[in-house]
C-alpha cells in the first residue's frame, strides 16, 4: 500500500515537473521571439493539462505577434472567461480587436445591467466562490458573537457585521452564478475566416444578407444544422454562417 502511494506521488510530482518545464520551454521560446515555435508548445500544454487562462493569454500574445488576429482573439477571448478581472488581458484584446476590419459598437443597454456586468467581471468565478465561503465563516461568527458575548457594543458589531456580510454572501453567490453560466453557455465564437457571407437561410443559394470579417465576435443562436450555424452579431444583426467559418470561443 505504502509502495504504491508513493508511486503516486512520485508520478504527480514528475507531471507538475514536465508541465512546468514545457511552459518555461514555451516562455522561452516566445523571449527568443520564435512565436510559431511558442504557440505550438502553449496548444500542447492545453492538450495535455486543460484550460488556463495563462497559458491562453500567452497564446494569444503568439498570434498577435505573428498577426494572426482572428486566433489572437479567440484565445484572449478564453483568458478573459477565465479570469474576467484581468486587466492585462482586457488590454490586449482590445489591441488584437482594434486590428479588424469591422468596427462594432454594441447596443446600449440599462446602466444597472452595465453596472452588474462589471462588478461580476472583477474577478475570476473561483474567486467569487472564495469570498462568498469566507464571508459566510465570518457571519456565522458574528452571530455567535451577537448571541454569546455580553457586552452590548461587541454584540452590536457582532450583528451588525453578520448583516453586511450577509448582503456580501448573497453578492458573492450571485457573481459567482453569473460567471458559471457564462463559462458553460459556449454559444460564443469569433469568426476565423478572412470574410463570409452572411446569409438569410442556412443555403449557399440562399441572400446575402451583408459581409462580416475575420476577428468579429458572434453569439450561436441555432448550432443544430451540421455545416450552419445562425448567429447574432454584437451590433445585433443576424444571420447564417458556414460552422467552419467560425470558431467557439
Amino acid at each position: 500500500m505504502i509502495r504504491r502511494i508513493a508511486l503516486l506521488m512520485m508520478t504527480l510530482v514528475l507531471t507538475l515537473a514536465a508541465s512546468a518545464q514545457s511552459k518555461e520551454e514555451a516562455d522561452n521560446l516566445y523571449k527568443k521571439e520564435k512565436y510559431e515555435a511558442a504557440a505550438k508548445a502553449y496548444e500542447a500544454i492545453l492538450s495535455r493539462d486543460g484550460v488556463s487562462s495563462a497559458i491562453y493569454y500567452n497564446l494569444g500574445n503568439c498570434y498577435y505577434k505573428l498577426d494572426n488576429v482572428p486566433q489572437s482573439i479567440l484565445n484572449y477571448e478564453r483568458a478573459l472567461l477565465l479570469d474576467p478581472g484581468d486587466g492585462d488581458i482586457r488590454a490586449n484584446l482590445a489591441l488584437a480587436r482594434g486590428k479588424t476590419t469591422d468596427k462594432v459598437t454594441p447596443p446600449s443597454e440599462m446602466f444597472f445591467v452595465t453596472w452588474w456586468h462589471d462588478l461580476a467581471n472583477t474577478m475570476s468565478l473561483s474567486a467569487w466562490s472564495t469570498l462568498a465561503i469566507g464571508a459566510f465563516v465570518l457571519m456565522l461568527i458574528g452571530l455567535l458573537v451577537y448571541m454569546f458575548v455580553g457586552e452590548l457594543l461587541y454584540r452590536k458589531i457582532g450583528l451588525y457585521g453578520a448583516f453586511v456580510l450577509l448582503a456580501v454572501v448573497l453578492i458573492a453567490n450571485c457573481a459567482a452564478y453569473s460567471q458559471h453560466q457564462r463559462i458553460g453557455q459556449h454559444d460564443a465564437a469569433i469568426v476565423i475566416a478572412p470574410a463570409v457571407s452572411v446569409k438569410s437561410s442556412p443555403n449557399e443559394s440562399s441572400t446575402d444578407l451583408f459581409l462580416i470579417h475575420e476577428g468579429s465576435k458572434v453569439q450561436i443562436l441555432d448550432a443544430t444544422m451540421k455545416n450552419w450555424r445562425e448567429v447574432k452579431f454584437e451590433e445585433g444583426k443576424q444571420g447564417w454562417v458556414p460552422t467552419e467559418t467560425i470558431e467557439t470561443i
